[in-house]
């Protein structure tokens, strides 16, 4: 069963029709339609949460994921809320496609900021304490700082998660590493197309 199956019997369950969901969620009565029909499937984290509200379920559930035991239950905090973990950001694919999606974490951070966690795969970020199996928190945005670390996609490729530097028409990604065969990759925006998809914010490592 898809997200999709699941948003159309929860919804028929509960008895309300897809302008009723749409008005909760306040975008238009298409996009539930898009969604139950499985045409949109990466649908943004804060209408999966409203959704689950709305139904009563867990995000989990509604995404087909098994539900976790309670030991491992994060306790009630208003501040904090779930955030998808992506175990990668494959190429070609949207940012929340289900083949990137590897389960759920958590994050205090808010501010109307929309966040995911991605696992971190290498040891080119090494020397910034960023290593192989790592969990990044991202913000996502289209624009950082010169010297920020971001999560970046070079023409639709999968994405790597560089030190980002720019000047005019030059983007630079630069590794830092222990190991020496990393090398900074220079772009010419002319040539290349750059989609910067978030600021790495925090890094977790997990035991």
């Amino acid at each position: 069963m898809t997200i999709g199956d699941r948003i159309k019997y929860l919804r028929e369950k509960s008895g309300l029709t897809q302008t009723d969901i749409a008005e909760k969620l306040g975008i238009a009565t298409q996009t539930i339609f898009k969604y139950e029909k499985n045409i949109v499937t990466n649908i943004p984290i804060g209408n999966i949460e409203k959704l689950a509200n709305i139904f009563d379920v867990s995000p989990s559930y509604l995404m087909g994921w098994p539900s976790v035991n309670s030991s491992s239950v994060t306790p009630y905090n208003p501040k904090v809320h779930d955030i998808l973990i992506l175990g990668q950001i494959a190429a070609g694919l949207p940012l929340y496609a289900e083949d990137n999606i590897e389960g759920y974490t958590y994050t205090d951070r808010n501010g109307g900021a929309e966040y995911f966690a991605l696992r971190v795969k290498g040891d080119s970020m090494t020397a910034a304490q960023i290593n192989d199996g790592n969990l990044i928190i991202v913000r996502v945005q289209s624009i950082v700082e010169n010297g920020e670390i971001a999560v970046v996609r070079v023409n639709n490729d999968e994405a790597t998660v560089k030190r980002f530097k720019q000047e005019g028409d030059i983007v630079h990604l630069v590794p830092q590493s222990f190991n020496p065969k990393h090398e900074v990759q220079t772009y010419n925006l002319k040539d290349t197309k750059i989609e910067v998809v978030g600021k790495v914010v925090e890094c977790r490592v997990e035991f």
